[in-house]
């Protein structure tokens, strides 16, 4: 068979020059009884009933197993190190396994992890035979019962509080398995960080291993060579001539570290981009200009695979996608996601928002486990320019949702704000997205109606601050009440975001609730981005832009590159309902409106028009000027109202209307107009 995954796993920390894919076909077979109580490894002549394949996830189709509810399975197969490699240290490494992985080779116990979203490595030379080969077993345990495990949206029995917006668990090894060789004096670390004047890299190395006092280390940019001279310490590296990275201009600057000792040299490369974050004045500023994030959730799920994406492609065409519905942002949600799709953000300039998976209760246990997935997902993750939000709680999931009345959980709060700002001061962070905040660089909250009256009408009274919060059905006999901030909370003038939102059944109801809930968002100059919940349908979440096999959907017209474009017309209605956006009488239509512009200059241009059936597309031909110009829109302020007087032909009837500037469409939206025999 063909290797799964067979691309290098880690591109953030490479050694790619020498390393061995342990991907592809294992034995595998079901572990009883389960829990920590195995004492020692699988015996050799005790037989494995299936074949698995790795890193596909034992629920789902492409691993060939399929199992539901497993709670414990063994995986073996056959290793050798290449003849290459010897005389040097050989190192197994997993990129993510769900959840407890103890590993043996040749009947030694090298390993032992408990975490299902983070790497995890052992020097197996020792157990290797002296040919260099062995037998690798792993053991893996994946609790049933997930509350107090990090999770994210895998179900758990006991079921969650959010079973509900649940899917199919992903079990045991989930990322690729690796060998590599390295000296016994080598590098752990490999940390890149612009400088605040964006003229160079900040670079911190970790060393470990018996000649680690005297080893001596260079870092090397464009063929340039700069020793460190205190490994504890931070090497500047001048950029001569600084191009920054940008969602434009996504430019990657690799440095290449060289460690040389007693032991042997080790050689690693990693990237960054020159980039600065910062947020205020209610707007997050990139590179010194403000920046509207038109974000949207992706969940991180496929089909065949569950969290296992089918190819190192699949990752690429996700992002794509996103930018192809208009996109610059995605909230990868719940997720610490494989370091491939990180990488291909970074290379395509598409921002990120990222967050660890969440826990189900709160409890000690649950708060630890939630902590130390999220300091390793900074840790592993900080050197990726597109990352530029850091999120840690989701709406109190781990929370019981009582942080507004109980300090342990308010502390919880800070102290996962705390952890991330130590570690990384220079992005925001938000401690419990879309529910009570304790201590926060972005206020942000989540909101879903399916009526687009009420959904307009509550988003105005939290922007203007005439509410703080709204009432939340979290269960059939429990409300809940959703606040913006906890008491004794200050608003530093952060800036506000609606980071999840949508409505409607059908995909037709979820065009027009994304066109018209997208366009409220875009009329409050105090509102600084949201993220659209959701790029893609997942199990029994049907919600997406697109199917779950990642095919486009019929959104009624809907263009979602229209509803997410920098610049985008906002129409002064109230609309009724799918395809009756207002109701006609054969009259002339009065319609007011305003341009949101979000580019980098003022723009000038003219309206034009357009009519076709109901629920049709933009037409390629057919406008004619609508008879509005529109004057001196600046960046990120609501332009005045343009006032139009247009006659339908006929109806029912779609008014398309767009915005061209300089011989150029650069804003498109739609107004269906019924007839009054079709009102409800």
């Amino acid at each position: 068979m063909t290797t799964p995954r067979p691309e290098y796993p880690r591109p953030h920390f490479d050694r790619s020059d020498r390393w061995l894919t342990l991907n592809g076909l294992w034995e595998f077979g079901e572990a009883s009884p389960p829990g920590p109580g195995h004492d020692g490894p699988l015996p050799d002549d005790q037989p494995l009933p299936q074949v698995i394949t790795v890193p596909f996830p034992w629920e789902h189709p492409a691993s060939g197993i399929g199992r539901h509810w497993l709670s414990a399975a063994w995986y073996r197969r056959r290793i050798a190190r290449p003849s290459t490699w010897e005389g040097e240290r050989v190192v197994l490494h997993f990129g993510a396994v769900h959840h407890r992985a103890t590993v043996w080779v040749n009947g030694i116990r090298v390993a032992d992890h408990v975490g299902g979203y983070l790497p995890f490595e052992a020097d197996i030379t020792d157990a290797l035979d002296a040919s260099g080969a062995g037998t690798l077993v792993v053991l893996v345990e994946a609790p049933l019962d997930k509350r107090h495990i990090a999770h994210g949206k895998q179900r758990s029995l006991v079921p969650d509080d959010y079973d509900g917006c649940s899917f199919t668990p992903s079990s045991g090894i989930w990322q690729p398995v690796w060998l590599e060789p390295r000296p016994a004096t080598y590098l752990t670390e490999l940390a890149l960080r612009p400088t605040p004047t964006l003229d160079g890299i900040e670079a911190r190395v970790g060393v470990a291993g018996p000649s680690a006092d005297v080893a001596t280390i260079t870092l090397t940019l464009d063929e340039v060579d700069h020793p460190v001279t205190d490994p504890s310490g931070v090497t500047v590296i001048p950029v001569a001539q600084p191009r920054l990275w940008s969602p434009e201009d996504p430019h990657l600057y690799t440095v290449r570290a060289t460690l040389t000792s007693p032991d042997g040299v080790d050689t690693v490369t990693s990237y960054t981009g020159l980039r600065r974050v910062e947020w205020h004045n209610r707007l997050l500023h990139l590179n010194g200009r403000p920046v509207f994030l038109r974000g949207v959730l992706d969940q991180g799920f496929w089909p065949e695979g569950g969290y296992a994406a089918p190819d190192d492609d699949a990752y690429r065409r996700d992002l794509l996608l996103a930018r192809a519905a208009g996109f610059n942002l995605v909230r990868k949600h719940l997720k610490a996601e494989d370091p491939r799709w990180l990488y291909h953000a970074d290379r395509l300039g598409m921002l990120v928002w990222a967050e660890p998976a969440s826990t189900g209760r709160f409890s000690p246990q649950a708060v630890a486990a939630f902590e130390a997935e999220l300091e390793g997902m900074v840790r592993r993750d900080a050197n990726h320019p597109s990352i530029v939000i850091w999120g840690a709680y989701n709406e109190e999931w781990g929370l019981d949702w009582d942080v507004p009345g109980d300090p342990a959980k308010q502390e919880a709060l800070r102290r996962a704000y705390r952890l991330v700002k130590q570690l990384d001061p220079t992005r925001p962070v938000v401690d419990n997205s879309g529910w009570s905040h304790v201590d926060t660089d972005l206020v942000d909250w989540h909101y879903y109606d399916e009526s687009a009256t009420s959904w307009a009408d509550t988003l105005g009274r939290l922007v203007t601050g005439e509410d703080v919060g709204f009432p939340v059905r979290i269960a059939p006999d429990r409300t809940v009440t959703k606040l913006i901030a906890s008491p004794g909370f200050e608003d530093r003038a952060q800036p506000w975001l609606n980071s999840e939102y949508g409505g409607g059944i059908t995909g037709v109801e979820r065009g027009w609730h994304q066109r018209w809930q997208t366009q409220e968002l875009r009329r409050y100059e105090r509102v600084a981005g949201y993220i659209y919940t959701e790029l893609y349908d997942i199990e029994h979440e049907t919600v997406g832009i697109y199917t779950y096999d990642r095919r486009t959907k019929d959104l009624g017209g809907n263009v979602p590159a229209d509803v997410h474009a920098d610049t985008v017309l906002i129409l002064d209605v109230r609309p009724h309902r799918p395809g009756a956006d207002l109701i006609g009488t054969g009259d002339p239509i009065e319609l007011t409106l305003r341009v949101s512009h979000h580019g980098d200059e003022a723009i000038d241009g003219e309206l034009y028009v357009a009519w076709t059936a109901p629920f049709a597309p933009p037409p390629e031909q057919g406008w004619s000027p609508a008879g509005a110009a529109v004057a001196d829109v600046k960046p990120f302020q609501l332009s005045n109202p343009i006032r139009l007087r247009l006659q339908p032909p006929t109806v029912p009837i779609r008014m398309h209307l767009a915005l061209v500037v300089a011989d150029r469409t650069v804003a498109r939206s739609c107004l269906d107009v019924a007839s009054p025999s079709g009102e409800e």
